[in-house]
């Protein structure tokens, strides 16, 4: 069935509407960042790049790393983004642009985020690495979608008990990482847990300058969660959208965060930009082995 060209938008030059890409663009192992600049220092490090665009924020440049082909893709910031850059990388893999239909053999392809959060606990320092094993979503993104496949039941309805999670919100979701990803990139320098994916910085993430929150305490109940000795670990604003879409459309996922602030004692790495580029050279060594 061919899809409508008002679903599937492509630029004058045959390029994906948002990414700016064509097939040949991208490579099957992505590296997400938030921040536009991210990309520039993640390339410094390639021996080669073959291909470089812009559009809006999303920022890609395509090139090797002792010897493994990698894009690295700046998302912006927030869900809604995630939701754009993933489903376009997918149809990027697995529809035909020339008929518009989906292709009859699937591509799967790893995305691995490098990004910045802050801590919830305060046995996970600043400058150190969390790896999400799974993401919980306060967003709501996914709940357009069909998730009773993916999403982690038992896990969501004890956090509503725990935390009386007034569904006027919306209701969260849970979805684990991929295992096979996880494996690759886990090692003794990273803290496992779970990352809550909030849709905005300031009231969803418990933070006050002038308006009152909703639930004020709903933070240190965020923290003082436990579900078969899994807790959430941090915050921060697109792990459980990743992790969801790519859950859905069989592509592999884990989120990598290097915690520049600690909540929960009040600290802020005095050199977050080195902690990132201890996490950008990490990942890059693990996905090139």
């Amino acid at each position: 069935m061919e899809i409508k060209s008002s679903e599937l938008i492509l630029n004058p030059d045959g390029s994906i509407y948002h990414l700016n890409l064509k097939p040949e663009n991208i490579a099957k192992d992505i590296i997400f960042v938030g921040d536009q600049d991210r990309v520039d220092r993640i390339s410094d490090h390639f021996d080669t790049i073959e291909f470089k665009t812009q559009k809006r924020e999303f920022k890609t440049h395509t090139g090797t790393y002792k010897g493994k082909r990698l894009s690295v893709i700046s998302t912006g910031i927030g869900p809604d983004n995630i939701d754009i850059v993933i489903n376009e990388i997918d149809a990027l893999f697995n529809i035909d642009f020339t008929t518009r239909s989906i292709k009859e053999t699937l591509t799967s392809v790893n995305i691995v985020r490098i990004g910045t959060s802050g801590s919830l606990q305060k046995d996970i320092p600043v400058n150190s690495f969390v790896l999400s094993k799974a993401g919980l979503g306060l967003d709501n993104l996914m709940r357009s979608y069909v998730i009773d496949q993916v999403e982690e039941k038992q896990i969501l309805e004890a956090f509503l008990k725990h935390t009386t999670w007034d569904l006027k919100k919306g209701t969260p979701y849970f979805i684990s990482n991929s295992s096979s990803l996880q494996q690759k990139l886990e090692s003794e320098q990273t803290h496992l847990g779970i990352t809550a994916t909030a849709g905005g910085f300031y009231g969803p993430q418990g933070r006050v300058l002038r308006l009152a929150l909703q639930d004020p305490l709903l933070n240190s109940k965020i923290d003082n969660f436990n579900f078969n000795s899994q807790r959430i670990t941090n915050f921060e604003m697109e792990t459980s959208a990743i992790y969801g879409l790519c859950k859905l459309l069989g592509h592999h996922a884990v989120s990598l965060n290097t915690i520049i602030a600690n909540r929960a004692d009040g600290t802020f790495s005095q050199d977050p930009y080195k902690a990132v580029d201890q996490l950008i050279k990490y990942t890059l060594d693990r996905l090139a082995k």
